[in-house]
């Protein structure tokens, strides 16, 4: 049974606000200095979800990791590999660069195809820098396989993976052949955390560098050329507040200016 994990690398959810930068001239986000980007956590999930169905079915198995990015993209290949993952792919390109949802799918799709042996892949519910949820669906369409979203439980048996899914009142329990996509989300529970020698025998590990002409890709079709999302603007909000201070000597005198101010700006 061959599973595949895809795997995104984002800034740093902890980095200040006030470390992040917007280059409006090419709407992008300038990476804060000295933070490292890290792997969505909704990701680390997915693959917590994989690696536990590999566990359940033996030796027989293997778990691939594929992250599309720069080089950088191998620390959250390599942290996968770590947690018990056989193999990684790297989607490196200057063609993927600026892509949407869309063409991060149809790259991934491809990736698959030339793996070709894959039966299940598990992704993020969503990646936890952008919170759009769209590449799952998107993967499972542009590999025309059945898909199940936002798992906080999934089984294997039989050649049918069960997912219980969440609701918004709720839950669902849905089963389907395989291949499958599945998303999984935060309630599926914490990913293992890797040791020391398993971060020792991560780093030996095969991580093997795709390209488009890799994939039989058009660079015209994916990355920004082949977007269907355009950013018109991305920029940081200015924000501007006013604090006047209610002059009295007692608490009592402060609290009858407040109220004449109120009344005087109408809001009571």
């Amino acid at each position: 049974m061959h599973l595949v994990v895809c795997a995104k690398q984002i800034p740093d959810p902890d980095t200040p606000p006030s470390a992040f930068k917007i280059d409006e001239a090419t709407n992008s986000v300038v990476p804060a200095p000295g933070i490292s980007p890290i792997l969505s956590q909704f990701d680390g999930i997915a693959a917590e979800a994989a690696l536990r169905i590999k566990e359940s079915q033996g030796d027989d198995s293997k778990v691939t990791v594929i992250s599309m990015g720069a080089d950088s993209a191998r620390a959250a290949i390599k942290q996968v590999l770590a947690m018990g993952a056989d193999e990684g792919v790297l989607l490196n390109d200057d063609a993927f660069e600026g892509g949407d949802s869309y063409t991060t799918a149809k790259v991934l799709a491809a990736a698959i195809n030339h793996l070709g042996d894959v039966d299940a892949v598990f992704c993020g519910r969503q990646a936890a820098d952008w919170d759009m949820g769209q590449v799952g669906l998107l993967l499972s369409e542009e590999l025309n396989w059945a898909s199940a979203i936002i798992a906080k439980g999934v089984e294997y048996g039989d050649g049918n993976i069960s997912v219980q899914r969440v609701l918004t009142d709720g839950f669902e329990t849905v089963s389907t052949q395989l291949p499958a996509v599945v998303t999984v989300s935060n309630e599926f529970g914490e990913p293992r955390y890797p040791k020391l020698p398993q971060i020792m025998a991560a780093a030996k590990k095969t991580v093997t560098q795709f390209g488009a002409s890799d994939l039989g890709l058009d660079p015209s079709d994916v990355g920004a050329s082949g977007s269907r999302l355009k950013v018109e603007r991305l920029y940081i909000p200015e924000t501007d507040s006013n604090v006047e201070f209610m002059e009295g000597d007692t608490p009592q005198e402060q609290a009858a200016a407040l109220v004449q101010k109120l009344q005087a700006d109408k809001l009571i």
